[in-house]
């Protein structure tokens, strides 16, 4: 059997990558430049940012486009005829989940505060928002939010999940997003977690903050433009609300915005996925696409065919 051709952006990947039973030959390619290549089995794109390069694919044939992201907004629009693309799902929910609740505890329990006081040498203790007994409106039912619905489970929270539809699975009631007027004032804490569709896209308006009670928590783990920045600038603004934002719009945000500014605000430089699971994870994953190819199967986790 001829080995499958895999380029790969990093050797840092490389090195993590576990034995496969398909040969295989790895070379290093950022997708910066065309290469100068006719084929190449299996692309693996960088992390984060660079979805433009995809651009560089024309011309070349692919077997599979791996990317190490869930989200593959934007993707569409700019990768080549003729591709089949992968998102990277199972790799990145656990460490997410993991900054969401780290999140939602830090501002519950007054953590940013507390940090503060200590860097400006003030022992200033306070009473804070507990987590336990909280009820958390959770939209996004995916990957990601099962995680978070999972690891919030122990905390002694009611957690209310909402999708794009309505349904019950075997977790319970599931609510349709028609139902958000509805359940917003009733929560102390508001987590989305949904995909940025066409759908999503400035979800979060001013009307959704404004039907959320005053002093709850709104917290963003999908895509900066799930949320409106103005509404978010606004209701924080007036102290009326409370935000854990691990995703802006834009990105990276400009070091002067009125949002790092103000104490009623967390923000965290989109790092869900950000840890040391993430590479042999990815590296897992990739190894278990190489062999599904060398076998003839179908690859995992594919969203896309252009």
């Amino acid at each position: 059997m001829s080995p499958l051709l895999v380029s790969l952006p990093t050797t840092e990947l490389r090195d993590a990558m576990p034995a496969t039973e398909t040969p295989v030959e790895f070379i290093e390619w950022d997708l910066r430049e065309p290469l100068d290549l006719a084929h190449v089995d299996i692309v693996v794109p960088p992390y984060m940012g660079t979805v433009s390069r995809l651009a560089n694919l024309g011309g070349l044939s692919t077997r599979l486009v791996q990317g190490q992201s869930i989200g593959y907004d934007g993707v569409a629009s700019v990768l080549p005829p003729g591709h089949v693309f992968a998102n990277a799902a199972g790799v990145h929910e656990a460490s997410t989940a993991e900054l969401t609740v780290g999140l939602v505890l830090a501002v519950q329990r007054g953590i940013d505060q507390f940090v503060r006081d200590a860097a400006a040498g003030r022992w200033r203790p306070r009473n804070h928002e507990s987590l336990a007994d909280r009820r958390i409106v959770l939209v996004g039912v995916g990957g990601v939010g099962g995680a978070i619905a999972a690891r919030l489970a122990p905390f002694e929270v009611e957690v209310v999940r909402v999708a794009s539809r309505p349904r019950h699975d075997d977790a319970g009631e599931v609510f349709g997003v028609e139902a958000l007027g509805d359940l917003l004032p009733t929560a102390d804490v508001v987590i989305v977690a949904v995909p940025l569709t066409a759908s999503t896209t400035n979800l979060v308006d001013d009307a959704f903050l404004a039907t959320m009670r005053d002093g709850a928590l709104f917290v963003n783990v999908s895509r900066g433009a799930v949320a409106d920045t103005g509404a978010l600038v606004r209701h924080a603004g007036s102290g009326r609300l409370r935000l854990a934002l691990d995703v802006v719009d834009p990105e990276p945000l400009p070091d002067d915005h009125p949002l790092f500014s103000m104490p009623n605000v967390l923000i965290s430089p989109h790092v869900g996925g950000a840890t040391s699971a993430m590479m042999p994870r990815m590296a897992h994953l990739l190894a278990e696409q190489i062999d599904r190819i060398g076998r003839g199967d179908e690859p995992r986790n594919v969203v896309l065919r252009t």
